[in-house]
């Protein structure tokens, strides 16, 4: 299953190990545009860091996701994968972590900085609760415009998302659900079985 914090979260920790400062920040981002002025929101608060490493996951389909992680200078494979490791660890998408080093003038081995790194990242996802993300499929029906108003209370009434309703010749409903099964016997129910279902698609919600 996958997972994602919630938007208004600010998943944060704090460690010094061996007098090197570890500060995690984590955000619910949905673009590369977003992750981007995280970043450099970051940057900016944690002027005097000598490292902002980071990691990224977008996307729920596999196909589409986008991956993006850095050691910012770090021994490379110290920081960034580490941290992407404990981002896919929680199954987690469209979050963003970033890790600000104060060094403190220890030298932490390549095995300290990855438990580091990928430790801090965890003790901040320890301060979140994380939201499941479901795959609802879209369907489509059309009904005649009398009937439309009355189909969709019906469906709300029933715990099915109504998406949205485009009035043509006939009044086109989109609803979103995780249960097509279900969907279609209440569509046969509510319309007398005089309506197809067509699926258009699939659209991920928070559970």
């Amino acid at each position: 299953m996958l997972f994602s914090v919630d938007a208004d979260a600010r998943p944060y920790a704090e460690e010094t190990i061996k007098k090197s400062r570890f500060i995690a920040r984590l955000r619910r981002v949905d673009s590369e545009a977003a992750f981007t002025a995280f970043l450099a929101d970051v940057r900016e608060i944690e002027r005097g860091a000598g490292h902002h490493c980071y990691a990224c996951v977008i996307g729920e389909d596999e196909g589409t996701r986008i991956e993006r992680f850095s050691d910012d200078g770090e021994p490379g494979g110290t920081a960034g994968a580490p941290m992407l490791a404990a981002l896919h660890g929680r199954g987690l998408v469209n979050v963003a972590a970033v890790v600000s080093r104060y060094y403190g003038g220890v030298n932490l081995g390549a095995g300290g900085l990855v438990r580091a790194y990928s430790g801090t990242v965890i003790a901040a996802l320890e301060t979140t609760e994380l939201r499941p993300r479901v795959r609802a499929q879209l369907f489509r029906l059309a009904v005649e415009h009398a009937t439309a108003g009355w189909v969709q209370a019906e469906l709300r009434r029933r715990g099915f998302e109504v998406v949205e309703v485009a009035y043509a010749e006939q009044a086109v409903i989109t609803v979103a659900t995780a249960e097509p099964s279900g969907l279609q016997v209440a569509v046969a129910e509510i319309t007398s079985g005089a309506t197809d279902l067509v699926h258009v698609g699939h659209v991920w919600r928070e559970r």
